[in-house]
C-alpha cells in the first residue's frame, strides 16, 4: 500500500476556508485527517440532487452560535430532513425573543441560582429569557391551534407551527422559521423531554382531546426513507436524534454516506460513543458507504467544515429537494 508523506502546514495554506481543509489533508495527522475526509463526504452530499439528506443534532448546540449554521443548512436547501430533541424547540423559540449570554465553565452555580441564571456549559440563560417566554408563547399558540380545530398534531407540524408563529421578523435566524419557510420537516422523537413538551402536557390537562401524533411522524419518515434514491447524513452529537436517523435508514439497507462528529467515548458501549463503523454491523450504514467519525466539539469543527465546503461549492445550490419531490406525503396544517 502506497503511503502519502506528512507535509507541514504553512500560512498561505490557511488563507481561505477551503485551504484549511486542504491543509488538514496534507498534514495527515490525528483529527485533521478525519476533518478533511468529512469535508469530501459532505461536498458530495451537498452536490447530490437525488439524495435525501438527513441532519441530526441534540439541543445544546442550538444554545450557541452554531444555531446560525444549522439554520443556513436549511435555508440553502442542503438538507431535507432534520431530527433533533425537544430542547431545540425550547432554545430556538426562547432565543428568538431574548438573548443568551456568554459565561464560563467555572462560575459558582449556587451564586448563579441566586442571581436567576441557568448555566449551560459556558452559556448563561437568564431565567426570564427562557421559561416564561416558552410558557407564554406556547400557550398562545396552542390556544390558537385549538380554536382552529386542531385535535391531533405531529412534532413536524408543531415545529412548523412554531416557525410560522414567529413570523419573518422575529424568526430571523430561527431554524424553525427556516424549516417552515423552506418546508423542511423537523422531527422530535422525544417530544416531552423539554419545556415545550411540558407545555403540551399542561395544555392537555384542560384539553384531553388533544393528541400528540408520533405515528404520523414515523409514517412520514418511513415514506421519506423508502422513497429515497439515496440517503446521506450529517450527524452532530449522539443520543436519540442520532439513533433515530440511523435506525430508520437500516430499513433501506443503510445510509449511502455519513459524517459523525462526537465527543463521546466508545468504550462505554453508548450509542453516542459508537463510531459509524459499528453502525455497519447493524445495517444502518452500507458496508461500502463513505463514512467517517471525527472526534471533537461540534461548535469548533462545524464552522471549519462548512466554511471550507461552502467555499468549494461557491454559488452551487441543489436543484431539487427530496421533500419537494413528494417522496413523503405533502403535509397540511395540523388536524
Amino acid at each position: 500500500m502506497k503511503r502519502s508523506p506528512v507535509r507541514d502546514i504553512r500560512r498561505e495554506d490557511v488563507s481561505r476556508p477551503s485551504g484549511i481543509l486542504e491543509a488538514y489533508r496534507k498534514a495527515r495527522g490525528f483529527s485533521a485527517r478525519g476533518v478533511a475526509e468529512a469535508a469530501d463526504i459532505l461536498e458530495e452530499m451537498f452536490r447530490d440532487d437525488q439524495a435525501t439528506n438527513f441532519l441530526s443534532f441534540p439541543a445544546d448546540v442550538v444554545a450557541t452560535g452554531t444555531r446560525g449554521l444549522l439554520s443556513e443548512l436549511i435555508e440553502r436547501e442542503l438538507v431535507d430532513v432534520v431530527l433533533t430533541t425537544c430542547g431545540t424547540l425550547d432554545h430556538d423559540l426562547a432565543r428568538s425573543y431574548k438573548p443568551y449570554l456568554a459565561g464560563d465553565w467555572l462560575l459558582d452555580d449556587r451564586e448563579l441560582a441566586r442571581q436567576g441564571l441557568y448555566r449551560l456549559g459556558n452559556i448563561l440563560i437568564p431565567q426570564d429569557h427562557y421559561g416564561g417566554i416558552i410558557e407564554g408563547r406556547m400557550r398562545r399558540l396552542l390556544d390558537r391551534l385549538w380554536r382552529e380545530g386542531t385535535r391531533r398534531i405531529s412534532t413536524r407540524e408543531l415545529a412548523w407551527a412554531i416557525g410560522e408563529d414567529l413570523g419573518p421578523g422575529r424568526g430571523r435566524g430561527s431554524l424553525l422559521r427556516a424549516a417552515y419557510e423552506h418546508q423542511v420537516p423537523v422531527y422530535v422523537p422525544g417530544p416531552l423531554d423539554g419545556a415545550v413538551g411540558s407545555q403540551l402536557w399542561l395544555f392537555w390537562q384542560d384539553h384531553r382531546d388533544l393528541t400528540l401524533d408520533l405515528f404520523r411522524d414515523e409514517q412520514e419518515l418511513s415514506d421519506l426513507v423508502f422513497g429515497a434514491r439515496r440517503t446521506r447524513a450529517l450527524i452532530l452529537g449522539g443520543g436519540i436524534s442520532k439513533h433515530h436517523t440511523i435506525w430508520w435508514n437500516q430499513f433501506r439497507g443503510g445510509l449511502d454516506s455519513a459524517v459523525y462528529l462526537t465527543t463521546a467515548v466508545e468504550w462505554d458501549g453508548s450509542l453516542s460513543g459508537a463510531r459509524l463503523r459499528e453502525a455497519v454491523s447493524w445495517g444502518k450504514v452500507r458496508p461500502r458507504a463513505p463514512q467517517v467519525t471525527v472526534e471533537g466539539d461540534v461548535t469548533t469543527l462545524l464552522p471549519v467544515l462548512l466554511g471550507g465546503v461552502w467555499d468549494r461549492l461557491g454559488s452551487h445550490r441543489r436543484q431539487s429537494m427530496a421533500w419537494k419531490r413528494d417522496v413523503a406525503p405533502r403535509a397540511g396544517r395540523p388536524g
